[in-house]
């Protein structure tokens, strides 16, 4: 499919001199919009009051988003990598804030299909095209820091929400006199309305402005200092390239998706029930007023250790190795799971810090992840392998909620359950983050055969020569 000729990939070749420390703040421009997705609990309550339905009714909408993150990133992926990342930015803002618009719409006309078709269908496809559109770029401008780079960007989509979540409940407040932001006021449902229109055109600005400052090294660009064929000589690096296509029948593809799947589904297992969780595992204890104070501020401090973890665990990846911090996410996330398990009632001390470093650790592997892909599979068409490799996301999306809201449905009713009735969700998550370790263990380099040939042109000289 062609793209505009102001959104072709030649147009946006950086010129001799420029300087590649401006294209993170354009990934982060997309980033930091579309890492909203992590704010929806602002408005949950108010949803539901608004269309008389239940919790479970307003959650699919962000289970129907990261679906078609998932699944648009994968349908996409190569398509992004061949047009570039301008056209890949401003197709994901149009997506992005179209579905705002639309979700709008439906929230004023009291229409939930339309929420569920422009937040998460029309929205989720922006979500998806949005989160791997400047990845390869910028793992090609710091081919010297894959981790550093990927995590610089990718670190905006944790932190998100620690914009969108304060701004949500000022503008809220500015639509609903009524509501102030504390407990027990609850938004009005056109006051949500306003919020998604504003919301939908915000980001709009925000994500044009990273597609039209982005831009891509000119074919056998390398920064001053680096040499290639150090980069051999690192553990499960290659100089190589596989295809999209080639990809994913290797062996190495569906270890990584066990290991992704593993690490973010035990990840939304405590960021699905944050805020009550910690105040049931003190309901009954001493200290039970304090956890309620802490569950206040418990999501936002999440938020910050999520972005830290995508930019501290990724920029060390850089210099002890993928293989090596994904032991470290699952080997040492599975010794904090039973503790957390075992002693985090103890003290809110120990629960906060507990799931804080866990957390730091679900986001570390996204972050790492394109980086790992890199070292795997070369530059030729990591994105589009990124993007297919993000269907593990949809499905944790869709299992760590599951997993945790089913055993919680037998243990007893929500507002009177105790820490002991969280334990077998926590325990089930240590099981999956074993079989993630195991998986991560047995990723090795990947088998000639699925090179592509030496002298096969890259991605940018074919679309040149088709231009031509």
């Amino acid at each position: 499919m062609a793209v505009p000729s102001f959104l072709a990939r030649e147009r946006i070749v950086a010129r001799p001199g420029f300087n590649r420390w401006l294209i993170p703040p354009a990934a982060l421009a997309v980033h930091l919009c579309i890492g909203q997705a992590y704010a929806t609990s602002v408005y949950k309550t108010a949803l539901v009051a608004h269309f008389d339905t239940s919790l479970t009714a307003i959650g699919i909408i962000f289970s129907i988003a990261i679906v078609m993150l998932g699944l648009s990133a994968a349908a996409f992926g190569t398509w992004v990598d061949r047009n570039g990342p301008r056209a890949a930015m401003f197709t994901a803002a149009c997506f992005w804030s179209s579905g705002f618009l639309v979700g709008s719409l439906g929230i004023a006309t009291e229409q939930l299909w339309l929420v569920y078709l422009g937040y998460g269908v029309i929205g989720g496809i922006g979500l998806g095209i949005g989160y791997i559109s400047p990845v390869s770029t910028l793992i090609k401008w710091f081919p010297d820091r894959p981790g550093l780079a990927t995590g610089m960007a990718i670190m905006g989509f944790g932190g998100g929400a620690l914009i969108a979540s304060p701004l949500s409940r000022q503008l809220m407040d500015l639509y609903d006199p009524a509501y102030d932001g504390t407990a027990g006021t609850v938004p009005s449902g056109s006051a949500v309305s306003l919020l998604f229109l504003t919301l939908g055109l915000v980001y709009l600005v925000f994500m044009l402005f990273g597609a039209f400052i982005v831009r891509v090294p000119a074919e056998g660009w390398r920064p001053d200092g680096f040499d290639p064929s150090m980069v051999k000589k690192k553990s499960l690096v290659t100089t190589d390239n596989v295809s999209a296509g080639n990809a994913i029948k290797t062996p190495q593809f569906w270890l990584l998706w066990i290991v992704l799947f593993c690490n973010v589904t035990a990840g939304i297992g405590i960021l699905e029930q944050a805020s009550p969780m910690i105040q049931d595992f003190f309901r009954d204890g001493d200290t039970s007023q304090v956890a309620l104070t802490a569950a206040a501020g418990f999501v936002g401090l999440l938020s910050l250790f999520n972005m830290g973890g995508r930019f501290v665990w990724s920029s060390t990846s850089d210099y002890i190795g993928r293989k090596p911090i994904y032991m470290v996410y699952l080997g040492v996330g599975l010794i904090l799971y039973v503790l957390l398990a075992t002693i985090g009632s103890s003290a809110t001390w120990i629960f906060v810090l507990l799931a804080a470093v866990i957390i730091s650790f679900y986001g570390g592997g996204f972050a790492t992840i394109p980086a790992y892909l890199r070292d795997l599979f070369g530059t030729y068409q990591v994105g589009a392998i990124h993007g297919r490799l993000l269907t593990a996301w949809s499905a944790a999306g869709v299992a760590g909620p599951l997993i945790v809201n089913t055993v919680l449905d037998t243990r007893g009713t929500p507002g009177e359950l105790v820490a002991g009735d969280y334990r077998p969700a926590l325990f089930i998550m240590v099981g999956l983050l074993a079989v993630g370790f195991v998986a991560n263990l047995l990723v090795k380099p990947v088998a000639s055969k699925w090179h592509e040939p030496k002298s096969a042109p890259s991605t940018a000289t074919q679309e040149a020569s088709a231009v031509r």
